[in-house]
């Protein structure tokens, strides 16, 4: 059996034409857009050290 890692990853929704609901909360993002960008320039550490 191969072991695995769980990650983390800075996804950025392609937002399209169309404005985005002001109701829309950050549970429902996944399912409301259909294509992500991924951010593979995102600083981990920085972020840990600001939040």
């Amino acid at each position: 059996m191969h072991g695995f890692s769980i990650r983390t990853a800075h996804l950025m929704p392609v937002f399209g034409h169309e404005f985005v609901p002001t109701y829309l909360s950050y549970m429902q993002t996944l399912d409301a857009f259909r294509t992500y960008h991924v951010n593979k320039y995102i600083d981990h550490q920085a972020f840990e050290i600001v939040w």
